[in-house]
């Protein structure tokens, strides 16, 4: 008997040690799965569930098996913080969002501030879509990382594509009424006034996030100004009822777009029938040319009845993967200490890196058109079935994207 107990006492240690390895590492998705939002929040659930299983399918993270919760903010921060708090009495340490900067600012706050009163059960923030500058320089935080490039990185880009095209005189900037748009607007007129002083702002409006059903008077305007090109921020049905409304008006310009390939954006480019005058600023497309991501692309297409909106977020993923083995751990102290300064091969090719001074990864951009696709060899992926897909007009590399910041990063102790 004493023997058969001592027996058990010994493989108890085993046991537990292999039921902790088979516990769930909880993710929980905050982003809006209901309201003017639901769309794009709901294909950026079905691509972490994606890539939960493809991380699951090769052993999980150190042995655990992941776990995407869905968590629904509405798109409105004073929902997120009431999500994140869920998520806390949960005991998830992990949390991820995109969809709109000021939600990114509540949950980087409350994070951070959770973590304070919280020593030893810290949670970290993985924003995969939330631009503002801002939450990686002043409002920085330790506890939160981002993986697309912020929006001035991304205007740089854009506009330094636009100097070389001359037939751009008159430009319209119309952005959602928040701090993503802003910044937008903002950066659009000081870096279009550096690179090309000939050309005229000649509007600049901003309208309620998500709240605008009909957006012909906004389409009329940009037509009475005469403008050539549009410069918009816009992202879900923001940009596809604006696409909608210019269709219906036959508004002819170019667009210069950070969002045209969300939900609905490539079916309601194609109702205007400008057939590769919509340019959009990304950090992957499904025609990239990468064998790799081209595959992938393939596979998830054929799984979810989608394309991959978010290649960051694969990124995101399999990185978290990586900084957890590095740290031999799944705690979010060391996890975090493991991302920083991080070098990585991203989904479409080419070098990124998480810069540790401000938690901003870096990687390569592309601009990319969208239309007729001519060499379906080249380019065999289109969009929502419209026949038409992006096209690859220029690509940026990693150390091209670098912009400065001004991030004091307060480390724990």
């Amino acid at each position: 008997m004493r023997k058969t107990i001592i027996t058990v006492a010994m493989a108890m240690p085993l046991l537990m040690g292999a039921a902790h390895a088979q516990d769930s590492l909880k993710i929980g998705y905050i982003d809006p799965l209901s309201g003017g939002g639901a769309s794009v929040g709901e294909g950026g659930l079905k691509t972490y569930q994606f890539l939960a299983d493809e991380l699951n399918a090769k052993g999980g993270i150190l042995g655990h098996k992941v776990e995407i919760v869905p968590m629904d903010n509405k798109t409105n921060p004073q929902e997120s913080l009431v999500q994140a708090q869920k998520a806390v009495d949960a005991g998830i340490h992990y949390i991820t969002q995109g969809n709109g900067s000021s939600v990114a600012a509540a949950l980087e706050d409350f994070v951070t501030k959770n973590n304070a009163r919280n020593p030893g059960k810290e949670m970290l923030f993985f924003n995969y879509a939330a631009v503002d500058p801002a939450l990686t320089n002043e409002k920085c935080s330790f506890w939160h990382f981002r993986w697309d490039a912020n929006s001035d990185i991304k205007m740089e880009a854009l506009t330094n594509y636009m100097k070389g095209e001359k037939a751009i005189k008159k430009v319209y900037l119309i952005n959602q009424d928040y701090s993503f748009g802003q910044a937008v607007r903002t950066e659009a007129r000081k870096m279009l006034g550096e690179k090309r002083p000939d050309v005229e702002i000649v509007g600049d409006e901003v309208h309620p996030l998500l709240k605008i059903t009909d957006f012909s008077p906004y389409v009329a305007k940009i037509k009475a100004s005469g403008a050539d090109t549009v410069v918009t921020g816009n992202w879900g049905q923001d940009f596809a009822l604006l696409l909608k409304a210019a269709a219906d008006a036959g508004l002819k310009v170019n667009w210069y777009t950070y969002y045209a390939g969300g939900a609905g954006g490539p079916t309601a480019i194609k109702q205007t029938g400008l057939d590769h005058t919509v340019y959009q600023i990304s950090e992957g497309i499904p025609n990239s040319g990468d064998k790799t991501a081209m595959a992938f692309e393939k596979e998830f297409r054929a799984k979810e009845n989608m394309s991959l909106w978010y290649p960051r977020a694969v990124n995101e993923m399999r990185m978290f993967k990586a900084a957890a083995e590095k740290a031999n751990s799944i705690d979010p102290v060391k996890v975090a200490a493991a991302l920083e300064g991080m070098k990585f091969d991203v989904l479409d090719g080419g070098e990124g890196f998480m810069r540790k001074d401000d938690h901003q990864f870096f990687q390569p951009i592309y601009i990319s058109s969208f239309g007729t696709l001519t060499d379906k060899a080249k380019d065999p992926f289109d969009e929502e079935g419209t026949g038409w897909g992006w096209h690859l007009v220029s690509r940026v590399d990693t150390a091209q994207t670098v912009l400065p910041t001004t991030c004091k990063m307060k480390r724990p102790d």
